[in-house]
């Protein structure tokens, strides 16, 4: 089942300059549990937003430039297809952006983790539309602004129908 897994805020905001624009602990944790032990697919923005290569994950890397250098443990491609391809042995694989890549995933995913937060931000990244003729959400978990959290958040999971 390929998921594609995302915090956005109100206007389906993802970043700005290749980085997030709130701090939401919770949201890490749950990332982290749902990915840990499965590929991740991503652009090559989102890999150098790293400080290093996250632990128990195969690290896919989708970019234009068949010369892109990366640590040997991480697999370089050019497609989508070509990513997932790579992923054969994993019931779950986990695109985790950026905004392209979301973009490229969506005719591909079958489900979508995403966290929705309570708020407008000045990003210049986005995730696609959600057609909700095509997904319907099937779990909702609603968590409320505190002293860690500026925001408040909701954790949805959508399958598409």
């Amino acid at each position: 089942m390929i998921t594609m897994i995302a915090a956005i805020g109100a206007n389906h905001e993802l970043g700005k300059n290749n980085n997030l624009v709130w701090h939401l602990p919770n949201d890490f944790k749950r990332f982290k549990t749902l990915t840990s032990g499965h590929c991740i697919i991503m652009g090559r923005k989102t890999f150098e937003s790293f400080p290093k290569l996250l632990p128990n994950r195969k690290h896919i890397v989708i970019t234009r430039n068949p010369d892109y250098q990366v640590p040997e443990e991480v697999i370089v491609v050019q497609t989508m297809d070509e990513a997932l391809a790579h992923c054969q042995n994993d019931p779950q694989p986990f695109i985790i952006g950026g905004g392209e890549i979301y973009r490229l995933g969506m005719e591909y995913a079958e489900c979508l983790e995403l966290t929705h937060i309570e708020g407008s931000f000045d990003c210049d990244t986005f995730f696609p539309e959600i057609d909700h003729d095509l997904w319907q959400c099937v779990s909702s978990v609603a968590h409320e602004k505190d002293e860690r959290h500026h925001y408040a958040f909701r954790f949805n999971t959508y399958k598409r129908k």
